[in-house]
């Protein structure tokens, strides 16, 4: 469920965790029981795992400006090992 933020005009800020659907009804402080409002504030978009925000962010950049290869990568020859064993000369190839 969202949580959402009210200012009681006597006792300051607090946070309401309610549905969705009770988001507009104003809360009750839960110091002095007087009704409070509810305060607008921007979302948390940079909470989270932060390997996942540089890749978003990386992605974003690279929709307007991708990154120019000048050259083929290296190959490492770990990639693709070749066997010297006999018997794999005589299986089919791709």
């Amino acid at each position: 469920m969202p949580t959402y933020a009210f200012r009681c005009p006597h006792c300051g800020g607090f946070d309401v965790i309610r549905p969705m659907r009770e988001a507009g009804a104003p809360a009750t402080c839960p110091e002095c029981g007087s009704t409070a409002r509810r305060v607008f504030e921007s979302p948390a978009l940079r909470a989270g795992n932060p390997a996942m925000r540089r890749a978003l962010d990386a992605s974003e950049r690279s929709a307007d400006e991708p990154a120019v290869v000048s050259s083929l990568p290296g190959r490492n020859p770990r990639a693709t090992p070749i066997s010297r064993d006999p018997r794999h000369a005589r299986l089919p190839r791709p």
